[in-house]
């Protein structure tokens, strides 16, 4: 019995560890790496062009010719985490991919970095802002047809999305 206990264990060992390591693996999977879009297909650039905001006083202007004008957008994904809202000019396209419509939003001219006060990285160790930077927002539909515009932020398993909505006023 003392033999057979001992192969046991030579096998269990490594088996134990490679399920450790797949278990690790997929943990780290969140919701952003598996999302696979809206599914919008029907959005013009006419219909995007405007102006958009987000309730933490962001300001993004599509102008129809393909200009855009930014005011205090946050970078998006793990940079999200460096606090920085960056403001300038760019260009912007409509893209329609296989999960859905995204809107390429690229900031060509840089004009002023600001800091999220809620930003958990102090300015000594945030690295050099960028002087020019690309978002991707996904096309989305709210219940009432209307459109929004958004992008994931910080850790992907976290699902976090930054969304930005037609402006309501000044």
């Amino acid at each position: 019995m003392t033999g057979i206990s001992r192969r046991r264990g030579r096998v269990a060992a490594p088996l134990a560890g490679l399920v450790a390591v797949l278990a690790a693996l997929t943990a780290c999977a969140g919701p952003f790496q598996y999302y696979e879009g809206t599914g919008v297909h029907d959005a013009t650039a006419a219909e995007v062009a405007g102006h958009w905001e987000n309730v933490e006083g962001t300001r993004v202007v599509l102008h129809e010719g393909g200009t855009a004008l930014l005011e205090k957008l946050d970078e998006q994904d793990f940079a999200f985490e460096d606090g920085r809202r960056l403001s300038g000019t760019g260009t912007w396209q409509l893209t329609d991919e296989e999960g859905g419509q995204v809107v390429r939003l690229a900031l060509t001219a840089r004009t002023r970095v600001e800091s999220r006060s809620s930003a958990a990285t102090t300015a000594a160790s945030a690295p050099e802002p960028p002087s020019a930077y690309t978002w991707s927002f996904h096309v989305d539909r709210d219940r009432h047809d209307g459109l929004r515009l958004f992008f994931f932020y910080g850790d992907p398993d976290l699902g976090n999305t930054y969304v930005m909505t037609r402006e309501t006023g000044p």
